[in-house]
C-alpha cells in the first residue's frame, strides 16, 4: 500500500511539474492535478493539503537535484573564471528541463515562507560557491557580485523561456561574456 502511495505522490509531482512548466503557477490547481493523474480531487487532498504544499515538496525534491548539477559543473573545472562560466552555462543549459522550468515558475510565483526558505537554502549553497570563486579573483564585494551575477543568469533564463528573438545559444554566450567581463570588476 505504501508503495502505491509513493507512486501516486510521484505522479502528482510529475503532473505538477508539467502544469508549472506549461502555464506557470496559475496552472497548478487541484482540479488540473486530478485531471492529469486520473485521481479524484478528494484524493489529491489526501496527499497535499494545499497548492503551497505541492510547491514546497517540488522545491524539496527538484531544487537540490538541479543545484547539484550546477555544483558538479563548477567542481569539474579549476580556475575561478571557469567556475563562474560553468555556473552560468549549466544553469542556462538546464532551462529546457521540466524540473528547472517548474523551479523557475515557482520562484517567480507566490510562495509561503517555508518553501521560500528551502529555495534560499539550496540557492545559498550555489551562491557560496560563486562567492568563493569571486574571492579567489580578488573581488572587493564578492557577495554583491554573486547576487548581481545571478541576476544576469535569471534575466537570460527569462529571455530563453520567452522564446525571445535571439537564439538560446547567443543568449547563453552573451550572459557568459557579460558575467566574465563583469566579475573582473
Amino acid at each position: 500500500m505504501a508503495e502505491h502511495r509513493t507512486m501516486q505522490r510521484g505522479a502528482l509531482l510529475d503532473a505538477a511539474r508539467s502544469l508549472l512548466s506549461e502555464g506557470g503557477t496559475e496552472a497548478l490547481t487541484f482540479p488540473a492535478l486530478a485531471e492529469r493523474t486520473g485521481l479524484a480531487r478528494s484524493s489529491v487532498y489526501e496527499y497535499f493539503r494545499s497548492r503551497a504544499a505541492v510547491v514546497e515538496e517540488l522545491c524539496a525534491v527538484d531544487f537540490p537535484v538541479w543545484a547539484a548539477e550546477v555544483e558538479a559543473a563548477m567542481e569539474s573545472v579549476d580556475t575561478p573564471e571557469a567556475k563562474i562560466e560553468a555556473y552560468v552555462r549549466r544553469q542556462l543549459a538546464l532551462v529546457g528541463d521540466r524540473r528547472h522550468r517548474a523551479v523557475v515558475a515557482i520562484s517567480a510565483g507566490e510562495l509561503d515562507a517555508g518553501a521560500r526558505e528551502k529555495i534560499r537554502a539550496a540557492h545559498g549553497g550555489l551562491i557560496a560557491m560563486v562567492v568563493e570563486a569571486l574571492v579567489a579573483l580578488g573581488h572587493e564585494q564578492p557577495r554583491l557580485a554573486a547576487m548581481l551575477l545571478q541576476g544576469v543568469v535569471d534575466a537570460a533564463v527569462r529571455r530563453i523561456e520567452l522564446g525571445a528573438a535571439e537564439e538560446p545559444d547567443s543568449i547563453i554566450e552573451a550572459a557568459v561574456s557579460m558575467a566574465l567581463r563583469g566579475v573582473k570588476g
